[in-house]
């Protein structure tokens, strides 16, 4: 009897230590998307409007977005975001809401061939831009006032049509490219990097965009658009551009929101986000 309850308690002991290493070897499978919603928390904590990342910090959100793809969003693009319309109006676009607090904001734009996200700045803010499928052209600028005389800040100015006087400011051309997925990520700083950019549609296409802070209209981060002048149309005393230069450098003028511009707000379905 005592020979038979050793062996008996020996299986025993072997059947729960073999449960254990089958326990230690079963991973928890933690989406891509709850990956970067955790390294977003951590590295923008701390960080006020204007201040730019550490680049240890900037690769750790980059070395997410770079692996991510519309599947980890719960994506395809047979969805009805992405398709043609018969409208003559410019295609709308959808923007899926994944999280958004104080210190960033991580959401997804669906747009359909064509659509086109116009020109627009990102005040303080760091901008990452992942596109997830489809093609898509990308045009930017940053501010070149550095460029410009002290003497001429009033050269060129502009009527809005409603009695008021606005200046356009000198900007240069960061970026002016199509973009086909799979490639890297985008990413914009709050004075360089193509601050300022559009959007356009190639193909249908979908892009996850990582914005910290994100915007805020009562902190004055309120998204502003502009319209695109070529360096040539205007002059000023003063400022010299190399012929052969010319088309790097533009004037950005305010305008209000484009009333052909219509993005709706739709559910986001992917994988479940555990807030922390």
């Amino acid at each position: 009897m005592g020979i038979e309850k050793i062996a008996s308690d020996r299986k025993d002991k072997e059947h729960i230590d073999l449960k254990k290493k089958r326990k230690r070897r079963r991973k928890i499978v933690v989406s891509r998307v709850q990956k970067l919603y955790e390294i977003c928390k951590k590295v923008f904590a701390n960080c006020e409007p204007g201040v730019v990342l550490s680049p240890e910090n900037i690769e750790r959100v980059k070395a997410v977005l770079d692996k991510m793809t519309e599947a980890d969003v719960g994506l395809t693009p047979s969805m009805p975001y992405f398709k043609s319309t018969l409208s003559h109006r410019p295609p709308k676009i959808t923007y899926l809401h994944i999280h958004e607090c104080d210190n960033f904001s991580i959401g997804i734009f669906c747009l359909p061939p064509k659509a086109v996200i116009p020109l627009h700045n990102h005040p303080g803010m760091t901008v990452f831009s992942k596109l997830l499928f489809g093609k898509m052209h990308i045009k930017s600028y940053d501010w070149a006032d550095n460029l410009l005389r002290e003497s001429t800040p009033n050269a060129n100015i502009f009527d809005n049509g409603e009695g008021d006087r606005i200046a356009p400011r000198f900007a240069k051309l960061k970026v002016n490219s199509e973009f086909k997925a799979p490639c890297k990520t985008s990413i914009l700083y709050p004075a360089d990097g193509g601050n300022m950019h559009c959007f356009t549609a190639t193909t249908a296409c979908a892009v996850l965009d990582v914005l910290g802070p994100p915007y805020c209209d009562p902190e004055g981060r309120h998204c502003q658009y502009y319209y695109d002048f070529p360096f040539v149309n205007f002059s000023v005393d003063g400022l010299s551009v190399p012929e052969e230069q010319h088309s790097e450098y533009a004037w950005l003028k305010e305008r209000e929101k484009p009333e052909e511009l219509t993005v709706a707000g739709a559910l986001y379905t992917g994988p479940n986000l555990v807030l922390k």
